[in-house]
């Protein structure tokens, strides 16, 4: 009896010491749980290189995030931004890190980590001078160029009107019927604003001439400002290009790419623009000739045309409609606690600068 209880109590102890060993490696099986982490190239957030390396800002962030959190995960390439949100969304991914722009729509379907870049839209632009011609044409065809016109078609309407009311009844040049006599004042008044001849046609009253007088010293102001204007126009242009500042998007060719957070920002403002794949395929559009301006985000776009265009276009010296990047999580994820704080203490480190002055040349 005495060695039957002797083997029960044996038998007890194992499987005691067998429960408190399962139980004590459990968590450690949950932390080593292998996480799923989705990115996409955007340089110079998140780059591959011909070894399948990954590397970038946010690439270099997570690692660092990653191991202060200790986790465990694997890289995985998705070609779209859209297939980022949604496999993230869907749970297929655990989280998806490249140059992610949190914005209300994504958030609705998504969590996003606390922002770890402040950024905007930039744009880029021909580095070459436009034509003489083709500035001319954009000049005359401008909303500008033609309320100035029709400025001075106003005036020379006014003045023609005013002189016939005075001079028709007394001065045949300007009577002989109402339509006559109008058509006669306003030629009148065309020559006197072109500084043409008007030796023929001359205004009799004291308040005609007196007109007359005020007339043609205005109009040689109006003239003077308007080819001044144009002048200014045309050699701003050829010295500073077609596009020099946002507003100048509404009058130029410009390209955005498919499903960014341009196409709103565009769509929001009525500006006309043409889809591109990809930010290199806008580019080359602009080194072709077929475009003027191709908007996109400001760090992204330097990059690409630092790297690969510098010889065809350039970034203007411009940033506007602010954006924040962050890491994309399923919505409820565990990982967003320890990932903020994480981030927060990283982004606010010496680490961090030394990363932004490497990769974007920013203190």
């Amino acid at each position: 009896m005495t060695r039957i209880q002797d083997w029960r109590f044996l038998r007890c102890r194992l499987a005691c010491l067998l429960a408190l060993l399962l139980i004590g490696t459990a968590p450690a099986a949950a932390q080593e749980t292998e996480l799923v982490i989705a990115t996409k190239e955007a340089a110079p957030f998140a780059m591959k290189a011909p070894d399948g390396a990954w590397k970038g800002i946010s690439i270099d962030l997570w690692r660092r995030i990653a191991e202060q959190a200790k986790l465990h995960y694997r890289f995985v390439e998705d070609p779209t931004v859209q297939g980022l949100l949604e496999g993230t969304a869907a749970h297929r991914y655990d989280a998806s890190v490249a140059a992610l722009t949190i914005t209300a729509e994504r958030e609705r379907i998504l969590d996003f980590s606390q922002p770890f870049y402040l950024s905007g839209l930039g744009i880029a632009v021909p580095s070459a001078s436009p034509t003489a011609w083709v500035l001319i044409v954009r000049t005359l065809t401008s909303l500008g160029f033609l309320q100035a016109i029709l400025a001075l078609i106003g005036l020379a309407l006014a003045v023609g009107l005013l002189i016939w009311l005075f001079e028709r009844r007394h001065n045949e040049d300007f009577g002989g019927g109402a339509i006559k006599g109008i058509g006669t004042s306003i030629w009148w008044s065309a020559e006197a604003m072109t500084q043409a001849s008007t030796g023929h046609l001359a205004p009799r009253t004291g308040i005609g001439r007196a007109l007359a007088v005020l007339w043609m010293i205005a109009s040689i102001v109006a003239i003077a400002v308007f080819t001044a204007s144009v002048t200014s126009t045309l050699t701003a242009g050829k010295l500073q290009g077609l596009v020099t500042s946002v507003s100048d998007l509404s009058s130029v060719r410009v390209g955005a790419v498919q499903g960014s957070a341009t196409e709103e920002y565009l769509t929001a403002r009525r500006i006309a623009y043409r889809r591109f794949s990809s930010p290199h395929d806008g580019l080359t559009a602009i080194r072709n000739g077929t475009l003027d301006a191709f908007v996109y985000d400001k760090p992204l776009l330097a990059w690409i045309v630092r790297e690969q265009f510098a010889a065809s276009a350039e970034m203007l010296d411009l940033s506007f409609d602010q954006q924040m990047y962050g890491i994309a999580l399923p919505l409820g994820s565990r990982l967003r606690k320890p990932i903020d704080v994480a981030m927060l203490e990283t982004v606010q480190s010496e680490w961090w600068r030394q990363i932004l002055f490497s990769y974007l040349g920013e203190q």
